[in-house]
């Protein structure tokens, strides 16, 4: 019984990974083909990944995408660790204000919230057409949740007597915070900065409402892309996929990898 058990589960497993994975595996395999559609398989080509890199349209927006979701990421992790550290250590009351304020923006909508940045700072502005303003404050408003989201689970298993050590022995509370509490927290601000790093590229009806009508990110432009005739640029969106897969699959390979390593220096120097 426990073996039957063991085999459906493997089978269950591997056929959730088989529906993640396979379609991922399937473009890779096409953007390295002169294939124009997938399902028709022709000759080995790196004509898809030629075409994005010297495509001056497509190298343009993924700077330029990359460079705001440094920014956004940034900030959005400043907001959501110091949130997180400030509501942790404040009283019962703020905690629960504040973590039950921190689900909305995850549960609503994204459309809600573009439309709604959008209107607000059209009020207070006047115009938001060539600002990257209403852009920014809509994608940190988006990410900052998930940063308190990837912090707080630290900072609960952190031992709330360390920054008090740390006063005892002579820090200041701004030097307990920066060399005890923080570096306790690098794994989930790290965490929390690579999720917003991925939400920034991946949202779509945020940017829409709220970027400069001249911008697109990666995802407005997949969207227009997609709607064009344009075929050379949707087979080179396939190599701009498969290029973010393999950097997102190897940064993950390194911090685990990372992570056992300071797992075994931690066991070895308890020893």
């Amino acid at each position: 019984m426990l073996k039957n058990n063991k085999t459906f589960a493997g089978i269950w497993l591997a056929t959730v990974l088989a529906f993640l994975y396979l379609p991922i595996i399937v473009l890779a395999f096409y953007s390295f083909t002169s294939s124009p559609i997938i399902g028709s398989v022709r000759g080995f080509s790196l004509k898809n990944y030629v075409t994005l890199f010297t495509t001056p349209d497509i190298r343009n927006m993924i700077i330029g995408t990359l460079v705001l979701a440094l920014i956004v990421s940034l900030i959005s992790t400043v907001l959501g660790t110091l949130g997180a550290i400030g509501t942790f250590y404040g009283s019962k009351k703020l905690r629960t204000g504040v973590e039950l304020a921190n689900q909305i923006p995850i549960v609503n909508a994204d459309v809600v919230t573009g439309f709604s940045i959008c209107i607000l700072l059209i009020v207070l502005l006047g115009s938001t057409k060539d600002t990257f303003l209403p852009l920014v404050i809509g994608l940190v408003s988006l990410c900052t949740p998930f940063v308190y989201l990837s912090v707080m689970p630290r900072l609960v298993q952190l031992d709330p007597h360390l920054y008090e050590a740390a006063l005892d022995l002579g820090c200041t509370p701004n030097m307990a915070l920066r060399k005890v509490v923080l570096v306790e927290l690098v794994p989930g601000i790290l965490s929390g900065f690579m999720t917003s790093v991925t939400l920034t590229l991946d949202d779509y009806f945020i940017t829409t409402y709220t970027k400069p009508a001249a911008f697109d990110t990666i995802s407005t432009y997949v969207v227009n892309a997609t709607k064009g005739a344009q075929t050379q640029v949707k087979t080179a969106l396939w190599a701009l996929s498969t290029v973010f897969f393999i950097v997102v699959l190897i940064s993950i390979i390194a911090m685990n990898l990372n992570a056992r390593r300071a797992a075994k220096i931690r066991e070895e120097e308890l020893r």
